[in-house]
């Protein structure tokens, strides 16, 4: 039988032990991280024991009458037990929709999380939205390098490579995420009409909290910063959380550089480089722009599936 626990802080050391040993969590899906925009997002996370055992846990907020897993992350699906099994997972889903129904909500929004996450083979939550008769109702498209097989960068790329090298661009770790954040925003606001989610403020402290796994690495000349790159790091990636470049790192081969550096030199020993989606309007639409230049890099396709299930 499945029992269902609504989260409260004081199972915080509980829900962040159990991420450390599943087979398919993340930092991203620890409380340090998902509760540092807690004013933002009403959170609604699920932990689900069988036989008195914690076996599964389901990052969530609310949004009126529907459930999203979660609100405020990239992904958030079923962070599972490497004990579980796929009859156990089946019964999850079946005690969620009649506790979902039972608390008033309309529908579940389900972000799964990427296979390129786990740590071991983690597909009965894809197995279960089957069986539940879950809709797609959006994909996106993201770019990875599988580290082990990289493919070669362009000639474009290596070009850039070049231009940098010959420039005098240095590569190096950063701490001035205020900075950055001012590089990040000329650019979106430049060529993408939008704004970084997260401010500098929150930047430092997400980076404070979890030094091992988000750091910034910039390109610079003359000490001014010319392009950037937010990582996000977990044991088998390194995500591109954030990729900004200005008018004068572009003219200089910048990112070029940085992304030679990560690929090349910091990073060989990770399984996947992931770059992050090219997509917009809930997968709908590619980014030529974007995605030319991160296949250019070497990155192929994974998707960011988002499943709905009626109540």
């Amino acid at each position: 039988m499945v029992l269902i626990h609504r989260y409260t802080s004081d199972d915080s050391v509980s829900w962040d032990n159990f991420v450390d040993i599943s087979k398919n969590g993340t930092f991203m899906l620890k409380r340090a991280y998902m509760d540092y925009h807690s004013d933002r997002y009403k959170d609604y996370s699920l932990m689900f024991y069988n036989d008195n055992k914690l076996v599964a846990l389901l990052p969530a907020s609310v949004h009126n009458y529907q459930l999203r897993s979660h609100g405020g992350l990239t992904y958030g699906g079923l962070i599972m037990s490497t004990k579980i099994t796929v009859q156990q997972v089946l019964d999850i889903f079946d005690a969620l929709k009649v506790f979902l129904s039972k608390n008033g909500f309309e529908s579940l929004l389900y972000k799964r999380i990427p296979q390129i996450y786990y740590r071991y083979p983690s597909d009965e939550d894809l197995y279960a939205l089957y069986r539940m008769g879950a809709n797609l109702i959006r994909r996106d498209f993201s770019s990875t390098i599988y580290m082990p097989k990289k493919i070669r960068f362009s000639e474009r790329r290596n070009r850039g490579c070049k231009l940098a090298k010959k420039n005098n661009i240095i590569v190096s770790q950063s701490t001035d995420y205020a900075s950055y954040i001012i590089l990040l925003s000329r650019v979106l606001k430049k060529y993408h009409n939008a704004i970084p989610v997260h401010t500098a403020t929150e930047l430092n402290l997400l980076a404070e909290r979890f030094p091992k796994n988000i750091k910034l690495y910039a390109a610079f000349k003359d000490e001014r910063m010319l392009a950037g790159v937010v990582l996000y790091i977990t044991e088998l990636v390194v995500h591109a959380q954030y990729i900004a470049n200005s008018d004068d790192g572009r003219r200089v081969g910048a990112l070029d550089v940085i992304f030679d550096y990560l690929i090349n030199t910091q990073y060989t020993e990770i399984e996947y480089f992931d770059f992050g989606i090219s997509t917009e309007n809930n997968g709908l639409f590619l980014n030529d722009g974007l995605i030319t230049q991160k296949q250019e890099f070497g990155g192929r396709g994974i998707v960011y599936d988002f499943y709905e299930i009626k109540i």
